[in-house]
């Protein structure tokens, strides 16, 4: 596993940056502000995450740890690549991406190229309560009741996904009632048993 990379800046393009690192030029994909940052012959430092596929090793960077770390949580979402969990980090700063979970808003996601409207509410359920809030959250009744909360917001979720409405809040209680209790205090586990129950086609639920 490669973690980290610091090196001297051989070569950079519009979405990628070449590093020297003791005569081995590694490519790294990288959002437009490292490149800003990153000048010709000067050494560049970067944490960095190596996404191992059947036809090709990819490297992607940042320079701060906090957003390799939201990278790789990125990752983990439904219908969430490498690259899309790039350009999600290259169209917002980490927190900004925290308190848009936080506050449960999905627009700023839905701005990101490659971002559809349903995998950017995924976003915003699946890394619920994953990310610290750049600021304090408003009242504490708020937190009291969230995880009391945590079913209606799945079965919003769900609607928003294209489900009926009876439907998700049917499928929502019966998982809720099966999933284990650590899974059912967090939006994010409760709504991927949900998912696992409903199964990949939401057409043959609509229609049948």
């Amino acid at each position: 596993m490669i973690s980290s990379l610091r090196g001297r800046v051989l070569h950079t393009e519009p979405d990628s940056v070449v590093v020297d690192v003791g005569g081995v030029g590694f490519a790294v994909a990288v959002t437009p502000q490292v490149v800003r940052a990153a000048h010709l012959g000067d050494e560049l430092h970067l944490h960095t995450s190596l996404i191992v596929r059947e036809d090709a090793l990819a490297l992607f960077g940042f320079m701060e740890r906090e957003e390799l770390t939201v990278f790789s949580q990125l990752l983990g979402v439904t219908g969430v690549g490498p690259k899309s969990a790039l350009g999600v980090l290259a169209t917002l700063t980490v927190p900004q991406i925290a308190d848009a979970v936080t506050a449960d808003d999905d627009a700023p996601f839905r701005k990101v190229s490659g971002i559809g409207p349903k995998t950017a509410k995924l976003i915003v359920v699946q890394l619920a309560g994953k990310l610290a809030p750049s600021r304090p959250a408003q009242g504490a009744a708020g937190t009291a009741g969230g995880a009391a909360d945590v079913p209606s917001q799945v079965v919003e979720a769900l609607i928003g996904l294209g489900w009926p409405e009876r439907l998700a809040a049917e499928t929502t209680s019966a998982v809720a009632a099966d999933t284990a209790t650590a899974d059912r205090a967090t939006v994010g586990g409760l709504l991927r048993a949900a998912l696992a129950q409903l199964g990949p086609s939401r057409k043959e639920h609509v229609n049948g």
